[in-house]
């Protein structure tokens, strides 16, 4: 049960599109689904100790009245910077051949940078603990972290192989798909920047 709801929540949680995803459908248009594959493997075993940390530090998170302004501004970093790179690469054609070590680095650094999980393993985590679908003991967070493991990676693999899909049956150009997710990185840098600006000007 517990492995299972780690599972289902993190696939879930990985359905609407943010930047690992997006992340993830530009490195299988650019660099094919091997290398797509090495970044899910490694992002998954990542999201395994993450999830553990967050899981295990939920409470004292929670009560950290200004983390949710840091991660907004770590989200306009981070998402600036994605679409910043994405879009300076739109034009150039896939390379043939990339370093087997380039796709698990980058799935391990994204794995740990990943912000907006804090949030939703913050409410997620607290909502299975406190209503006993879990226990927070350390064997039982450990099967509860493989689990969410398990959904990044099912989530991930899937969102490869319909990157994959799409690009074989509609022949779109890499420039293309390129230029469409460097637009939905700045959308979402330019959300968590209003958020911030409305939080501060307008709210108080």
């Amino acid at each position: 049960m517990t492995l299972f709801l780690g599972l289902f929540a993190n696939f879930i949680g990985y359905i609407p599109p943010g930047n690992i995803n997006l992340t993830l459908v530009r490195i299988t248009i650019n660099r094919g689904f091997k290398q797509a594959l090495r970044f899910i493997i490694a992002f998954s075993c990542a999201e395994f100790i993450f999830t553990f940390i967050v899981m295990h530090a939920a409470k004292w998170l929670a009560e950290q009245v200004r983390l949710d302004m840091i991660i907004d501004w770590v989200m306009v970093l981070l998402f600036g910077v994605l679409g910043t790179v994405t879009w300076l690469h739109r034009k150039k054609p896939p390379q043939t051949h990339y370093s087997e070590h380039e796709s698990i680095k980058y799935g391990i650094l994204l794995g740990f940078i990943n912000p907006v999980q804090v949030p939703f393993w913050m409410i997620t985590g607290t909502y299975f603990i406190t209503h006993g679908w879990i226990l927070d003991g350390k064997v039982e967070l450990v099967i509860f972290s493989l689990g969410s493991a398990a959904g990044a990676f099912l989530a991930l693999f899937l969102y490869a192989k319909f990157a994959q899909y799409i690009q074989s049956k509609f022949a779109l150009s890499t420039r293309l798909i390129n230029t469409g997710i460097a637009i939905l990185f700045f959308s979402f840098s330019a959300y968590h920047l209003v958020k911030q600006v409305y939080l501060v000007f307008f709210k108080h």
